[in-house]
């Protein structure tokens, strides 16, 4: 939305970035069975502007999992309005810990099938 852009029309990386860490922190939530929290965002690209109208699609995937910790590859993707096509605009790595009702971290639980 405009709001969201700069004089330019190009949408603020910080808008961009904490759409990112709510998608980062679903897949989180999700692994460690609750809370958890961003710790660090690493590896930020931003390879394309977003402008106003574009649709934008996050994309989260869980790379590593610690004792505590998470790690989760995020892409953003655009599309113009009038287009099919998409590319990626944005990418970065989220660390993630798991955290307890305490907000002290605890172990991410083992996988279940």
């Amino acid at each position: 939305m405009p709001a969201d852009a700069n004089p330019y029309g190009d949408i603020f990386g910080g808008w961009l970035m904490g759409q990112m860490d709510l998608a980062a922190g679903s897949v989180a939530s999700r692994r460690s069975g609750g809370r958890a929290v961003t710790i660090a965002a690493d590896a930020m690209k931003f390879h394309m502007p977003v402008v106003v109208g574009d649709e934008v699609s996050v994309y989260a995937d869980l790379s590593a999992v610690g004792r505590t910790s998470m790690t989760i590859e995020v892409e953003a993707w655009r599309r113009a309005r009038h287009s099919n096509d998409s590319c990626k605009v944005t990418q970065a790595r989220f660390i993630f810990v798991a955290v307890g009702d305490d907000r002290k971290p605890r172990p991410v639980p083992p996988e279940t099938n």
